[in-house]
């Protein structure tokens, strides 16, 4: 199947409106353009969508109402007839489900850090996703919010191949290149598609992590973004937060702070990967 999946918290929880119903048209288009077929994934009156109309579209960013879902949630939303934004975890393993091979997004979640730069044991649900549904995910890295050297560690430990595509470093999302490692580089879309096929030959359960930097001129500064991280952490509002609550928050504080850089980085990324999967489909 040449499809790629794309996630929607982003549209209902990531960007605001109307930037986020002019990114899902812009990402279908963009993947339909490469030959691919493109599969919006999330909850609508329980039910489990993975290929949205244009109506619901909109409903997902323009709904107030509508619901941040992850595995731990899923089941509780879809028995009540709820609606809900898939994560990056849930639209992996509903992707799964659908027999749809590819799924791009912005970055995965990983491990938090604490306001002192110290790895917590708050641990997104995507790395567990990635350890155990042999998908290929296309994203820039993880988030740079996060502590990069230990969600680096939890990739390997989980045994998750991390592809760093026309990159020998891990990216951080919409900032500048990590200083780790990937698994295998790759710079052609044949050579991506090899190694998702010596997964498959081997029976692995793991996904495949394809990591593109953000392109140059869009790129913030880490720096900065660290600095604005920990003044965050250490606000009384972060106290009240719940574990999942953490990520949008500090996404949030991160475009107040820095302003359009950061939307426009993530906009940027966001079109860059759905291009780059919608290739590794349509070659697989």
């Amino acid at each position: 199947m040449h499809a790629v999946a794309l996630e929607t918290t982003v549209l209902s929880h990531g960007l605001p409106w109307p930037a986020n119903l002019q990114l899902a048209r812009s990402l279908e288009s963009i993947v339909a353009a490469q030959g691919a077929e493109p599969r919006t994934v999330g909850i609508l009156d329980g039910r489990v969508v993975t290929r949205c109309s244009p109506n619901d579209l909109e409903r997902f960013c323009t709904d107030e109402g509508m619901e941040k879902v992850s595995l731990r949630n899923l089941p509780g939303i879809v028995a009540k007839g709820g609606s809900g934004a898939t994560t990056v975890a849930a639209t992996i393993r509903l992707a799964h489900q659908a027999g749809i091979r590819v799924m791009a997004t912005g970055g995965i979640g990983g491990v938090h850090q604490g306001a002192d730069g110290r790895p917590l044991w708050d641990e997104s649900a995507d790395l567990t996703e990635l350890a155990r549904c042999p998908v290929t995910v296309v994203c820039a890295g993880p988030k740079a919010i996060l502590h990069l050297e230990a969600t680096r560690e939890r990739l390997e430990t989980l045994g998750v191949t991390v592809v760093g595509w026309k990159t020998d470093v891990m990216p951080a999302f919409y900032c500048e290149e990590s200083p780790f490692a990937v698994d295998v580089r790759c710079d052609r879309i044949d050579d991506v598609a090899d190694v998702i096929r010596a997964r498959d030959d081997l029976k692995l359960p793991q996904a495949i992590l394809v990591t593109a930097a953000v392109p140059e001129t869009f790129a913030l500064s880490m720096v900065d973004v660290q600095r604005v991280v920990s003044a965050a952490l250490t606000s009384p509002e972060a106290q009240e937060l719940r574990p999942y609550e953490v990520t949008p928050f500090l996404l949030d504080q991160v475009r107040k702070q820095l302003g359009d850089g950061a939307l426009t980085a993530n906009v940027a990324l966001l079109e860059q990967n759905a291009e780059l999967a919608a290739r590794i489909a349509v070659a697989l």
